[in-house]
């Protein structure tokens, strides 16, 4: 017996939540925008993501955005799903004293990444490996 709660959640298949202020907002810009697999069910949004994750959004009044990267997208080739992106009409950030490029690539020390945010002011990324 000692020991058996240390466990206890291994196998769960947990799953992370964000709060937006608009869900037919965010359905659209989740669902047609990056193309994820969105299902609505009783007013929360639920973001199927590769491996069988879940990512749940849910309304929130008075919603304020957090301040840091809620949701990472890996790709092979960031400036291919950074032009596709920009063309769906997907703005990316620019942040004071980072060398972001052009296309709103940071290359710095590690992972290719840039940053944007959903319509209710998430930021998100795109990021790639080198």
């Amino acid at each position: 017996m000692a020991g058996e709660g240390t466990h206890m959640f291994r196998d769960t298949k947990a799953f992370s939540g964000f709060a937006v202020d608009d869900i037919e907002k965010a359905k659209q810009f989740y669902g047609e925008t990056l193309g994820l697999d969105v299902s609505e069910e009783h007013g929360l949004l639920h973001l199927r993501i590769a491996g069988g994750t879940s990512v749940l959004a849910y309304p929130k009044p008075n919603h304020v955005p957090a301040s840091f990267t809620i949701l990472n997208f890996p790709v092979d080739d960031i400036d291919k799903a950074v032009a596709e992106l920009a063309q769906r009409g997907v703005r990316f950030e620019r942040y004071p004293g980072m060398d972001i490029d052009e296309n709103g690539v940071f290359r710095g020390g590690g992972p290719y990444i840039a940053w944007f945010t959903d319509p209710a002011g998430n930021i998100l990324s795109v990021l790639q490996e080198r």
